[in-house]
């Protein structure tokens, strides 16, 4: 799972993303909050910052950009101060506004969030403030969305409506979008809009309730994995989908498809603010399923999304190298530095992208000793990871002979594990490192003092690439085949 997630990841690339949906400007408003008022008996802002955000819509929007998606925005807006923010805000993310109608007739949908500060930090949000217009439009408006939409559909390769229930949503609108997508080919994300009636959405590939909202369109409520499972089956087959994720906060998200019906854990985080996570989810589940992914394996990107989202505070972003980085950081976490080639290959690429030099080395150390954790020592000197290719049996044997290796390549591998030294390892068949050199493509190739008459392997390959080779000295007296020999001799002599 941990090489098929990183794959995804990093094969995102762009898709197109239509987002179709209630667009909102979120505002926030910190100050410290010291005293109390001598009018009443609330606390006295005093205005530190003040911030403005995408919300809705919007918000999903700017993940999809966070994401490496390209946004192509559908709704309405106000011709207002608010609304000029917010596309100036979209725009500066590479979003497409062109399909944002802007009417006379309802004011830019804004949040406006204040927010107490003690001893100038602990956000507390102590008021928020509405600004809306939750009627549907007019026909004539709708008819424009619509004519919008058809244009803006052909170029999509994904299409995501996100109901916030302020209007736009109309039932004869929203099951034409869904229509026309449906014979467009283009897959149709939902998030829903709390409700008992979900009668709208039938069709869509997907709708993405979380655990509040699925209980109230089932008329129970969802406290266990079992009762998210009957939900799950109950909303698939009542609106035709192709599948449902319910997210469950802490317990993760259970997934329905034809093919599987399946609880997907997630990591217990520190919650700080859950505004906008239904968002992550969404921009995570239409990115990663138009890049081509499955929907388990979207799932379980969304779920490291929108726990990441969920530790920031405000409606917030979460990139695709922070999502690398936490799968990344999970996998080092369990203690596994033993790589294959493919996933060797995916975490130095973000390695490189976090700007930290690559240090890799090569060697049978089939006995380890005093030369060995030096000679490792001073390789993670050279840079930041150390990547430490290391003969198989098969090689060890070809290069040693056939009463080598005396210790098997997995129990190699486990001790070099051990060593703080060491950040990745990789097992490689051939008698010379050079191929699984080309694929590290190391910022420094380090080898012992010993290679320097005898010509370093990769040498050409990593200083044409703009790397350099490094010699390192060796402990006198201290070999493998050194110890070795002199087991073998006392083993003699006490016969």
């Amino acid at each position: 799972m941990y090489e098929k997630l990183l794959k995804a990841v990093t094969a995102i690339g762009n898709p197109k993303v239509l987002v179709v949906g209630d667009f909102l400007l979120d505002i926030y408003v910190y100050g410290d909050a010291m005293r109390i008022s001598p009018e009443a008996p609330v606390p006295v802002l005093k205005v530190v910052e003040k911030k403005t955000c995408c919300g809705g819509a919007a918000s999903v929007a700017a993940d999809l950009a966070a994401l490496g998606a390209s946004p192509i925005c559908l709704g309405t807006i106000g011709k207002d101060d608010n609304g000029r923010q917010l596309c100036e805000k979209l725009k500066s993310q590479n979003c497409d506004t062109d399909s944002l109608l802007e009417l006379d007739s309802r004011p830019t949908i804004c949040k406006q969030r204040f927010i107490g500060l003690a001893q100038h930090k602990h956000p507390q949000q102590l008021i928020r403030v509405d600004e809306e217009v939750d009627e549907p439009l007019d026909d004539e408006n709708y008819d424009r969305l619509l004519e919008l939409y058809k244009q803006k559909l052909s170029d999509a390769d994904i299409v995501c409506l996100q109901d916030y229930n302020k209007g736009l949503f109309r039932k004869d609108f929203c099951e034409k979008l869904i229509k026309l997508a449906g014979k467009s080919g283009k897959k149709t994300i939902v998030d829903p809009a709390p409700g008992a009636d979900y009668s709208k959405y039938n069709h869509v590939s997907m709708i993405t309730p979380n655990r509040m909202e699925a209980s109230l369109a089932t008329g129970f409520e969802i406290k266990t994995i079992k009762d998210a499972a009957k939900a799950a089956e109950k909303l698939k087959s009542k609106l035709s989908l192709q599948a449902i994720v319910i997210t469950l906060d802490k317990d993760g998200a259970y997934l329905k498809t034809n093919e599987l019906s399946e609880h997907i854990p997630t990591v217990i985080r520190n919650v700080y603010d859950v505004s906008g996570a239904g968002d992550m989810v969404l921009a995570t589940l239409a990115t990663t399923i138009a890049a081509g992914n499955d929907y388990k394996t979207a799932v379980e990107i969304c779920n490291i999304a929108g726990g990441l989202e969920v530790e920031k505070f405000g409606t917030a972003t979460v990139s695709a190298d922070e999502i690398l980085s936490e799968i990344i950081r999970r996998q080092q976490k369990s203690g596994s530095k033993l790589k294959s080639h493919e996933s060797l290959v995916l975490e130095l690429d973000w390695h490189r992208n976090c700007g930290q030099k690559i240090v890799f080395t090569n060697g049978c150390f089939d006995v380890l000793h005093r030369g060995h954790i030096e000679y490792l020592d001073f390789c993670k000197k050279q840079g930041d990871i150390v990547v430490l290719g290391l003969n198989s049996d098969s090689s060890v044997k070809a290069i040693k002979g056939p009463e080598r290796p005396i210790n098997n390549q997995n129990d190699r591998a486990a001790v070099l594990a051990a060593l703080a030294s060491v950040d990745y390892i990789v097992i490689f068949d051939e008698p010379d490192p050079l191929e699984i050199i080309k694929k590290a493509r190391p910022d420094i190739l380090v080898k012992g003092q010993d290679w320097a008459d005898k010509g370093v392997i990769g040498r050409e390959f990593v200083e044409g690439s703009g790397g350099k080779v490094v010699l390192s000295p060796l402990v006198e007296g201290k070999s493998s085949t050194g110890t070795i020999d002199k087991m073998k001799s006392l083993w003699k002599n006490k016969k």
